[in-house]
């Protein structure tokens, strides 16, 4: 992805809105009950209950959910893609687990995605984008002050998805969001095992304050040095747990 120019690349300026007919505002697409069914099993999957490497049945599912076969169905062709579960033949479909080597291309490609994706998106944001990522942000301190995490961790993807999204990329945002359902599912963090819930805000506080101040450039190194902060953390952990030395290195 490049950086590009405003002009030389054909990204609008800062604040510019593209036209719409008549003035209207797009009208967003209502929840399809595949998209529902997604939810629902995603959910599962990150919160446990559906336990890695357990198999089921479309029909067990289909029927625990209360829905027909078909948006399963559907919903767990997308999971698969996702890596979050695998089809065995004539057996059903089985919940896989992320591995160390998951996360170490998991963060790998967020470095390779949220650093430039940040820098457009800032070249494109106007107030009421970098309101939203404010926003969030004083969401998350919120949050985390009353040791709300599940509060502050939703606020922390919509933050990281705000931005990317602000970049034009939807497909990206999406992308990632996946990818962070992997690292939840593995339940690999950071807060409590070398970092506290205020320390993982503060370190947002650099990105947000590049965002505001408008300078794409240093927006997109604080994305780099936060993802690149979180990972290095994050694979320490799990490389000492998994050699029997929690909290130690590989």
């Amino acid at each position: 992805m490049s950086y590009g120019t405003a002009n030389g690349h054909g990204l609008r300026a800062r604040g510019e809105r593209p036209a719409r007919v008549g003035g209207l505002e797009p009208i967003a697409a209502p929840h399809t009950r595949t998209d529902q069914v997604l939810r629902a099993l995603t959910d599962a999957i990150v919160e446990g209950r559906l336990v890695p490497g357990t198999l089921h049945s479309v029909a067990s599912l289909a029927e625990q959910l209360g829905v027909s076969r078909t948006p399963v169905r559907e919903a767990l062709i997308q999971l698969s893609r996702r890596g979050m579960v695998g089809f065995e033949r004539n057996r059903g479909v089985r919940i896989l687990e992320t591995t160390i080597h998951d996360l170490e291309q998991i963060f790998e490609i967020r470095l390779w995605i949220e650093p430039p994706a940040t820098h457009q998106a800032v070249r494109r944001m106007g107030a009421r984008e970098v309101e939203v990522v404010r926003h969030h942000f004083e969401a998350m301190l919120a949050a985390a002050r009353r040791d709300r995490l599940a509060e502050m961790w939703r606020h922390d993807r919509a933050l990281h998805r705000a931005i990317i999204q602000a970049s034009g990329n939807l497909r990206a945002a999406q992308y990632l969001d996946g990818l962070r359902d992997l690292v939840l599912m593995r339940g690999a963090t950071t807060v409590g095992r070398a970092r506290s819930p205020l320390e993982i805000v503060e370190d947002h506080r650099p990105l947000v304050e590049a965002i505001e101040a408008g300078d794409a450039a240093a927006a997109a190194e604080e994305m780099r040095r936060h993802v690149r902060t979180t990972a290095d953390l994050v694979l320490a952990l799990e490389r000492g747990e998994r050699a029997g030395t929690p909290g130690g290195t590989a």
